[in-house]
């Protein structure tokens, strides 16, 4: 009698146990922000994105039960500040992956993220961070800085039309971000005929660019590439459009977007922005999505590429949760098992491999008219084994 009364109770307590509602997996992502730095004016739309992206994933079901738990820290683009929220994160939060940004932090950390085993998807797009063999967690969802410059020049090259080779001059920040593809931008240069004919420095925060601009005008450049931000790319516009200055000015992705007509008026005409994701209202599946938690408020660009790295980082997941434990080991493979994924249509489709991170070598080539921006080409190139890193 007494042990069939132990049974019973037993029985019982695994019916019990059974009903009881399973714990929903969560899986917390750390998220590096310039909300108030250098780079604030790029940073704040991106921070967005990202928030928004964590919030379809988890309205819409993207993992099933499991939910990301996004932790955002504004490190106002120091690198310091950087590698402290960094240690938080690893240590206090336990984040499963990182949401990164800048190139002088993102390279900081690149050691880090590597020993720990933390995916981080970046957005940074240095080459440097595409060398499986060199950054194993480093990823990113846009084409790399060195990739955009050299599928902007290729057009520019295959749409000359005089018999003289064309004159280039590159205007940067001397900062990692600016400095970052300018190797590759002289090598693709030379290699496809273009004449390199200046050089200058601008500062992100820079107030006046006369002096750099003068230096230029002497050499009379066909095309002049700016790697700063949108603000200090309004600066070299206007004056620029003060000079007189004639030529076709092309932006890194971070140096020209919907903010640049408001901010440089009528000097932004022309200007070519290099970018990688579609603009705000394109017909793809993403932008219902985006305009649906947006309440059909246009966003910005870098909006729609931070929307889309979670994207990427969701489906890594779903794609590892599908053969056993999500850990960082297995999220990386998983990231590294993607082929033509495509983020809902908002960018080029995205493949990555274990020794070559790059996730295509698409750039998008758009031109401001009247205000807006308007899709020029998309320039897609080989994936040549010899720009790896570089």
């Amino acid at each position: 009698m007494h042990s069939t009364l132990k049974r019973l109770l037993l029985a019982a307590a695994l019916a019990a146990l059974s009903c009881a509602p399973a714990l929903a997996q969560e899986y917390v992502i750390g998220s590096l922000q310039d909300l108030s730095g250098p780079t604030a004016d790029v940073g704040k739309p991106y921070g967005d994105g990202i928030r928004d992206g964590a919030r379809y994933i988890n309205e819409s079901g993207m993992l099933g039960q499991a939910k990301v738990k996004l932790i955002a820290v504004d490190y106002a683009y120091n690198a310091q500040q950087a590698l402290a929220a960094y240690k938080k994160f690893t240590s206090q939060d336990k984040i499963l992956a990182l949401q990164g940004w800048g190139t002088q932090d993102t390279e900081a950390l690149t050691q880090f993220v590597a020993r720990d085993k933390v995916p981080c998807i970046s957005a940074s797009y240095s080459a440097h961070l595409t060398e499986g063999s060199k950054a194993p967690y480093n990823f990113f969802v846009a084409a790399d800085y060195s990739t955009q410059i050299r599928g902007a020049l290729k057009y520019f090259k295959d749409n000359w039309k005089e018999q003289r080779a064309p004159k280039l001059a590159l205007v940067y920040p001397n900062h990692p971000y600016g400095l970052a593809p300018i190797p590759a931008a002289k090598d693709y240069a030379k290699e496809l005929g273009f004449e390199l004919v200046g050089e200058e420095n601008v500062d992100l925060k820079a107030m006046d660019a006369t002096a750099q601009l003068l230096r230029l005008q002497k050499a009379a450049p066909d095309f002049v590439w700016i790697g700063g931000t949108t603000q200090s790319t309004a600066v070299v516009l206007k004056d620029a459009q003060k000079m007189g200055f004639k030529t076709r000015f092309f932006t890194n992705i971070w140096g020209s977007d919907e903010n640049l007509p408001p901010l440089a008026g009528s000097a932004a005409d022309g200007v070519v922005s290099l970018q990688t994701a579609v603009s705000y209202g394109q017909d793809v599946p993403g932008m219902k999505a985006i305009e649906k938690l947006t309440g059909g408020q246009p966003q910005m660009t870098h909006y729609i590429r931070a929307f889309a790295s979670m994207l990427v980082m969701a489906e890594a997941i779903k794609l590892a949760q599908a053969k056993g434990p999500v850990t960082g080991e297995t999220l990386k493979a998983a990231l590294e098992s993607l082929r033509d994924y495509s983020p809902l249509g908002l960018t080029p489709p995205i493949s990555y491999f274990p020794e070559d991170h790059r996730p295509n070598m698409s750039v998008m080539l758009y031109t401001f008219e009247n205000g807006k921006m308007k899709l020029l080409a998309t320039q897609t190139l080989e994936r040549k084994k010899e720009w790896l890193g570089k």
